[in-house]
């Protein structure tokens, strides 16, 4: 009796073993957060994104090692769609199947609407929103062979409310919801699901970067910046955190999330819900 509730304690826990999950944008903050908990799981892992060859090797090694999963990478640039390519079937080439696929990628640059670099405008959209677009085309074929798959894209709070100057991220989260819809209602039938997690002020190394930038150029203590600036439209007054986001996103890769498909899953602390 013993043995048998340790085997369905232990199954419980890593629900994901078996299963080979790509995440864009995951050799740092949310992305590697995200990478981690999915490989915590029990799934295999392929990581993305740009850094010092040899920190991204030592964070393969220490998620190997960690989580006892095969972690491979690509250094693929997600604004190149012969690039996306390449890296979705080096994926199926080694792995011989994509279960789980995140869209985390993105960048952002603010300015007002009318001054808006027109390149940046091009390199937001092209990251931010058509680097989805390529993953999701190229991984569903597999996905409908299989009979399962999971795509979570990381939207943001701002693919449902607006903010002044950011329109291209605004623009181009908007649209990862609405493609989220559509790839959501195209696979229903088939043992697929597609949803967005919609994320307010998350706390990374790059987050606390603004925090010491906001107090030094406007001359206030640290507390007031993430009261008052970075957290004004958070109810709860707290950053999320990368666990947070990869333990839902770990849920719904999980056959207990078979019937979420088609949402905008907010974790913003109530910032939405004005």
């Amino acid at each position: 009796m013993n043995i048998q509730l340790k085997t369905q304690t232990s199954s419980a826990a890593r629900p994901l073993i078996g299963k080979v999950s790509l995440v864009t944008g995951s050799t740092s903050g949310i992305g590697l957060g995200i990478a981690r908990a999915l490989a915590e799981a029990g799934s295999a892992v392929v990581l993305n994104g740009f850094g010092l060859a040899t920190e991204i090797a030592t964070t393969k090694d220490q998620i190997a090692a960690d989580y006892g999963v095969k972690v491979s990478y690509s250094t693929a640039d997600m604004s190149r769609p012969e690039a996306i390519a390449e890296m979705i079937a080096a994926t199926l080439a080694e792995h011989g199947r994509l279960d789980v696929l995140v869209n985390n990628a993105g960048i952002q640059y603010v300015a007002p609407l009318d001054q808006f670099p027109v390149d940046k405008w091009d390199a937001i959209l092209s990251i931010n929103l058509s680097s989805a677009f390529h993953t999701m085309r190229l991984a569903l074929p597999a996905m409908r062979q299989n009979r399962f798959g999971r795509i979570i894209n990381i939207a943001s709070a701002h693919g449902l409310v607006a903010s002044p100057f950011k329109a291209a991220y605004v623009a181009a989260k908007h649209g990862i919801v609405g493609l989220t819809k559509v790839a959501a209602l195209e696979t229903a039938e088939l043992g697929i699901t597609c949803n967005a997690i919609c994320p307010g002020y998350v706390y990374t190394p790059l987050v606390e970067a603004q925090i010491d930038g906001q107090a030094k150029a406007h001359g206030i203590s640290r507390a007031q910046v993430i009261h008052d600036v970075l957290l004004a439209q958070q109810p709860n007054k707290r950053f999320a955190t990368v666990e947070e986001l990869g333990a839902l996103t770990v849920f719904l890769a999980s056959d207990a999330a078979g019937s979420i498909t088609g949402a905008a899953l907010p974790v913003d602390g109530g910032w939405t819900a004005h």
